[in-house]
């Protein structure tokens, strides 16, 4: 059986000295980028390897790009294999926020070069932890292989594609609501959304201790949303791109397939002072 959304502590847990099973530890803070890897260093999920947000799950920031663009496809493919990930292995990603950050990222990375077998750790680290679930600070043991990842690049938008989405589409913004609003900006220099987004926090997909809501909850909260817009027609956006892949995750965790990333999302947005910028709840 292959998973692909989430999984959770004790299915893992069974699987632990499983060789066709790989451990992605996906720690990382944005105003600390050394904090996830420090803290793997420390303690980690055994065999867990470590993948850093701006390192390897995306490529160099330009002039044009957002905060964390999308990884060159070969290269993340390369890293890959080194951590031991094949056509036949089932990954397992997890972080420390309810797969809100990074866990996500490579979710969706895997997915869009064909990895279908990837899924994000329930109540990650910390639903491990809490469980008194072994834990260890010595390095993993990886067999590298080959991966021959190709990627899917139906599966996300630039930000001339989501300029020119007809009406019947939605972006869907991952941000916190007063970011959306445009009342704070603790990370990008233009405050707002882009006109005409609806705004879905993340953190409203979690239960208090990080796990992800019951799932007729989870598609009460997108039906309220998204109306009867199918999933097809939405794309997600956050700050960078990665958050809003927690967002599509929680969508394909309850059913709701076929909706797209936009990549660059809002620090990528307002690279170009010409592109209009909504404030407001609106």
């Amino acid at each position: 059986m292959n998973y692909d959304t989430l999984i959770d502590v004790a299915t893992l847990r069974a699987h632990l000295d499983d060789p066709q099973w790989v451990i992605m530890d996906c720690r990382f803070s944005l105003m600390d980028t050394e904090a996830g890897r420090r803290a793997y260093q420390e303690s980690h999920i055994p065999d867990a390897r470590y993948a850093h947000l701006d390192e390897d799950l995306s490529s160099p920031v330009t002039p044009a790009t957002g905060r964390h663009p999308l990884p060159n496809p070969g290269l993340l493919a390369q890293k890959l294999g080194a951590w031991g990930i094949g056509p036949e292995t089932q990954v397992v990603a997890y972080d420390d926020m309810g797969g809100m950050l990074a866990a996500a990222r490579l979710w969706w990375l895997l997915r869009w070069l064909g990895h279908g077998a990837v899924a994000v750790l329930d109540g990650g680290f910390t639903a491990w932890r809490r469980a008194g679930l072994p834990l260890t600070a010595e390095p993993p043991t990886v067999r590298t292989t080959v991966f021959n990842g190709r990627p899917d690049d139906r599966l996300w938008l630039t930000t001339a594609r989501v300029q020119a989405l007809p009406p019947e589409h939605v972006v869907l913004d991952a941000r916190a609501a007063a970011r959306f609003r445009g009342e704070m900006e603790p990370i990008d220099p233009v405050a707002g959304h882009i006109p005409g987004a609806v705004n879905l926090p993340t953190e409203g997909h979690l239960t208090v201790d990080g796990h992800f809501l019951p799932r007729a909850e989870l598609r009460a909260r997108f039906a309220a949303a998204l109306g009867e817009r199918p999933p097809t027609t939405v794309a997600h956006s956050c700050g960078s791109g990665v958050t809003a892949c927690h967002n599509l995750l929680a969508m394909e965790a309850v059913g709701l397939r076929g909706s797209r990333l936009y990549a660059g999302s809002w620090s990528e947005w307002i690279r170009d002072p010409a592109r209009p910028v909504a404030t407001g709840a609106e």
